[in-house]
């Protein structure tokens, strides 16, 4: 026991012991709250310096405006051409962006100079010159004879109203070409180029090269103000008033500020910051001198800091026994993964051994600890600058609002501050620390750009191309007034086929008559037992009607239908039907009461009495086997008997569709229609008899089951299914059949968003081209979700949160895109519902010979009454189709419960009535 105490001392010695040792070898990197507050201060101070017209040409941190209140989200991937013009030099890129998980940007560009006889020349001459270089960079790059979407990078104020166009409203910096004032230079330069016949480009976009970070958060989080990339470079953009822009003319709203802060210290501010190490990272980089601050942040520079520490503390003998492998000698080898790794809470020493192994180094157990705290200090150093800088920005915003506190937003994104274990914390902290005064939320940005500028080209270069493929694909969905019209007149046509003996054999809406003669009048009365069956749950229902008062009391259970039930034997089914009724009966103390029951059936039959109801086909993922063809009421009579417990009186089987007419015409004496918008759809209504061949008799009413759903199985509306809609229809349990539904109802509407999501996502328009596990799924688009998404209420940060929850990691885009496509399906299944029923209505005001139709349809079903807009959207389109019909909807309370009761209840009446009446 006590030489495990020891070890523990011996551990925590050598542990502060090496600690010690760290912190005095680096103790100029250690600052103090004191320092990072004068940090603070010295940023400001800069900000305030490129912000003015007469002190921006000077200053290092440039503070550039970018004509954007929000940028898209950066979700971008191909190849671009962007041009930069704006300063000494004029720079054509071409720009690789790919995603590969992190978003990755190569770039090849070429310098070109602007002699002062061409940008104080004449305007047209300043652009042939432009589209000249960009000839030459094509011809030198060996990119002819291919084309390229291009980005226009124009570093001057300019008067934008849209991505593609922007009228210069004054030069800046040394240009002054003239004749440019006042036009729109996107024109200017698409001009010049037609004269090269060699090269072809699109110019899609005009951006500010400044724009580095700011993607998505302001669309994200309306109190989302400020934007950071800490990745392998780091920059910052934030919302500044317009008043405060002297390079912009107007002082009306804000602006996007790109401060490009990586230059901070570039003039000497940080000189007394900046360590050994600092400098002799400098002098080896690829751009000494410049980006001063970045090379103190950044995860380009980190793991180089840490590597050229390692060194100088080897060299005195200060870590691995004074031992130096070639490769610690070797730039680069230190790579900011392999700090974050070390940093790690519980491997970071195992991972470090193993680090610093593979350098070719024989570390100790005290190398080890040492090795581990020197990365912390370099990367505590990174975050503490870090958020010396940020503090300043939310300084800038709450002193710019006049608010003692303020509530703000940081978007941030960027692989450092991803992937190191420590660093978000740690800057999180600090700046709370040093802006007391600020209540900030730090929102991690999935889509912030890697390389600032070039990004926001690459995204903006593409919106354009993006939006159109979206759009071709929405298109699809929006239906005009002829094909709305061409629905209905379809529909009707059905509806007649359905209802005539010769031609109902070969009708898809099949038009089954239900027997139900007569709606209730208000006289029923007693305990009637109703089942409802007709989804994944079943239920139980006891009834009380009273007469008179019109009063109707439920008391009902929920059981599961298991899917190895649905899809098993129709024996198995029945029999767990039975059981459910005994649960049900034991729970309300009933068993034994001889009681008439109502069973709500929600599937295709044919019946030939109330009571009799041959099931034609399974639907809405049921498939029992051994019922199709077979009367239900005597498979539920034979699974009664089977258990010989109790016994009912089964007056009649019934559709839910019909079950809701029932319940509201209980209400509404004009109600004869009902609607089912839900999981499946359907309508029935009460259709004069002597429009019925199938039935005897011509006097009276009796009530349509239209069993609408297979509308279209015969093709008749194949000129507006889509391919989405196909591959939902082959991909589901009857591929072929119920071709509207499919079309219309809960059960399908987000699996045909979901084919959508997944088409746009391999043409690399959504989740950045990766199609994930989830999206895979099928059913992960439930109409819930689908409502949820639409609610106008619903923030697209809320979106996401929605699609988060589905494992979809999306941006702000994303999140647009989604919502969209989301509408345009529902927003076509509630026109095609309207088409549908405005062929009802005109064929009862026909058929009962009225200039004018007032009636009601009684309406229940989850997509009619949690979607936002679908009720209106379905109501707006009979409106139109039926202008001679006065509909009015009214949602039907519990139709397949209380409605297959008071049809029991009206059989029951009707059974006991004397012979006669």
């Amino acid at each position: 026991m006590f030489a495990v105490h020891l070890m523990a001392f011996y551990f925590t010695k050598l542990k502060e012991d090496q600690i010690k040792k760290v912190d005095r070898f680096l103790y100029h990197m250690r600052l103090s709250d004191e320092t990072l507050l004068d940090i603070m201060t010295r940023f400001q101070a800069e900000m305030q310096k490129g912000l003015g017209k007469d002190t921006n040409p000077t200053a290092s941190v440039k503070m550039l405006p970018t004509f954007v209140r929000a940028i898209p989200d950066g979700s971008e991937n191909g190849e671009f051409l962007a041009l930069d013009l704006g300063g000494s030099k004029f720079r054509v890129l071409k720009v690789q962006v790919s995603e590969e998980g992190k978003q990755k940007v190569q770039m090849e560009s070429q310098f070109y100079p602007t002699p002062n006889e061409i940008i104080q020349g004449n305007g047209s001459e300043l652009f042939v010159y432009v589209a000249d270089c960009v000839a030459d960079f094509v011809k030198t790059k060996g990119l002819k004879n291919k084309k390229f979407p291009l980005g226009l990078t124009f570093s001057f104020p300019c008067r934008q109203t849209k991505l593609e166009e922007g009228v210069l409203l004054s030069w800046t910096k040394k240009f002054k070409a003239r004749g440019v004032q006042d036009t729109d230079v996107v024109n200017c330069l698409t001009k010049a180029m037609k004269k090269h016949k060699d090269i072809d480009v699109d110019i899609l976009a005009l951006v500010n090269d400044t724009v580095g970070t700011m993607m998505t958060c302001a669309y994200d989080d309306p109190y989302c103000e400020v934007g950071v990339i800490i990745g392998t470079g780091t920059n910052a953009c934030y919302m500044e008033d317009m008043s405060n822009i002297d390079l912009v003319e107007g002082d009306e709203g804000r602006m996007c500020i790109n401060t490009e802060w990586g230059a901070f210290g570039d003039d000497g501010a940080l000189e007394d910051i900046r360590t050994e190490f600092d400098l002799d990272l400098d002098l080896g980089s690829l751009n000494p001198g410049k980006q001063l601050f970045e090379k103190m942040i950044s995860g380009l520079y980190l793991g180089e800091l840490v590597r050229l520490v390692l060194l100088k503390m080897a060299k005195a003998g200060l870590l691995f026994g004074g031992k130096i492998s070639s490769t610690l000698h070797t730039k680069g080898k230190i790579e900011t993964r392999h700090v974050a790794a070390m940093e790690k809470y519980k491997e970071g020493l195992a991972n470090t051994r193993e680090i610093l192994t593979d350098l070719g180094l024989e570390p100790s157990e005290a190398d080890c600890i040492a090795v581990q705290h020197v990365c912390t200090i370099v990367s505590f150093r990174s975050a503490n600058l870090c958020a010396a800088a940020l503090a300043a920005i939310l300084t800038r915003l709450r002193e710019n609002k006049k608010l003692p506190r303020l509530r703000t937003t940081v978007g941030v994104d960027g692989t450092l501050y991803k992937i190191h274990p420590q660093y978000p914390k740690r800057l999180h902290k600090v700046v709370r620390k040093l802006v007391p005064n600020c209540d900030v939320r730090f929102l991690l940005s999935e889509s912030g750009s890697t390389k600032g500028a070039a990004m926001v080209t690459a995204v903006a270069s593409r919106v354009q191309a993006k939006r159109k493929q979206i759009d071709r694909v929405l298109a699809l969905f929006r239906l005009t007034q002829e094909q709305l019209v061409g629905v209905q007149d379809k529909m009707r046509a059905e509806l007649e086929y359905g209802l005539k003996r010769d031609t109902h054999p070969l009708a898809t809406v099949k038009m089954l008559p239900t027997y139900v003669c007569g709606m209730p009048d208000g006289t029923e009365k007693g305990k009637f037992l109703a089942l409802d069956l007709g989804g994944t749950n079943f239920r139980v229902l006891l009834v009380k009607v009273r007469s008179g008062r019109r009063s109707v009391r439920m008391y009902h259970k929920i059981f599961a239908v298991p899917l190895e039930v649905m899809q098993g034997t129709g024996e198995e089914l029945f029999d767990h039907i039975v059981q459910c009724i005994a649960d049900f009966l034991d729970y309300m103390g009933l068993k034994g009461a001889p009681l008439p029951l109502g069973f709500t059936f929600s599937f295709p039959c044919r019946q030939t009495s109330i009571d009799k109801g041959t099931l034609i086909e399974w639907t809405k993922g049921f498939k029992a086997t051994d019922c199709e063809g077979e009367d239900m009421v005597d498979m539920l009579r034979e699974a009664i008997k089977r258990r010989n417990e109790f016994d009912l009186d089964i007056v009649a089987v019934v559709n839910d569709t019909v079950g809701t007419m029932m319940t509201c015409g209980y209400e509404d004496p004009n109600c004869e229609i009902g609607l089912i918008a839900g999981t499946g759809s359907n309508v029935c209504y009460m259709e004069e008899m002597r429009n019925i061949e199938l039935v005897e008799g011509d006097k009276g009413l009796m009530c349509i089951n239209t069993e609408w759903g297979g509308f279209g199985d015969n093709g008749c509306i194949n000129d507006i299914r889509t391919q989405y809609d196909k591959e939902v229809d082959e991909g589901s349990l009857n591929p072929g059949k119920q071709r509207y539904e499919k079309m219309t109802s809960g059960m399908y509407l987000g699996e045909i968003v979901r084919q959508i999501l997944i088409d746009l996502t391999k043409q690399g328009l959504l989740f950045r081209g990766q199609i994930s596990e989830r999206l895979r799924t099928r059913g992960i688009f439930e109409t819930k979700f689908l409502s949820q998404i639409e609610s106008d209420r619903l923030a697209l940060l809320q979106v996401r949160r929605i699609l988060q929850q589905l494992g979809l990691d999306s941006t702000c885009e994303d999140s647009i895109v989604v919502k969209e496509v989301c509408g345009a399906v529902s927003r076509r299944a509630a026109q095609l519902c309207g088409a549908g029923m405005a062929a009802i209505v005109e064929k009862k005001r026909e058929d009962q010979g009225l200039e004018h139709l007032k009636i009601t349809v009684g309406v229940d079903g989850t997509l009619y009454k949690l979607h936002p807009h679908f009720s209106w959207i379905l109501q707006e389109t009979v409106k139109e189709l039926a202008p001679r019909c006065d509909v009015t909807f009214m949602l039907s309370e519990d139709g397949s419960g209380k409605g297959a009761a008071l049809i029991t209840a009206v059989a029951k009446r009707l059974q006991q009535a004397p012979k006669g009446k």
